[in-house]
């Protein structure tokens, strides 16, 4: 029985004779239906612009960074300077606590000379080494 074509549809007939030991059967023809990928209609920019303001919150907090104290060591570099940041951790067998060093390197647009005892807070990353900026300058290093 033909069927009706839609306009998003192919339709193929299939038909083989085929032969199993010798005998013949007969094979009645099939109906093959293909159906063609039904478009979606593209939304407008306007609900696109919503729906992008709803997700991007301004009045979300934000992530703290990470902020280290630390004393200058360097301020030879121009608007750079090296801060050690020392800190103590307990050992874990014997108890004792033990004082670690690490240097980082920060951008300063504060002015902070050498001695200095400054915050600093991590940044996108400034140049190769530089990841952290001063953020203010605790104690100014006796002279």
């Amino acid at each position: 029985m033909p069927r009706k074509k839609n306009e998003d549809e192919t339709v193929e007939e299939v038909s083989t004779d085929t032969t199993v030991k010798g005998t013949e059967l007969a094979v009645t023809p099939v109906e093959v239906v293909i159906e063609k990928p039904k478009k979606v209609k593209a939304q407008p920019k306007t609900e696109a612009l919503t729906k992008t303001s709803e997700v991007t919150d301004t009045n979300a907090p934000r992530k703290t960074r990470a902020t280290r104290i630390g004393i200058v060591t360097s301020d030879k570099m121009t608007k750079t300077v090296v801060v050690r940041v020392d800190r103590l951790i307990k050992h874990p067998r014997y108890r004792k606590y033990i004082r670690r060093k690490k240097q980082f390197m920060a951008h300063d647009e504060l002015g902070s000379n050498t001695g200095d005892k400054v915050m600093i807070v991590e940044t996108r990353p400034l140049s190769a080494r530089k990841r952290w900026r001063v953020l203010q300058i605790i104690q100014k290093a006796e002279k």
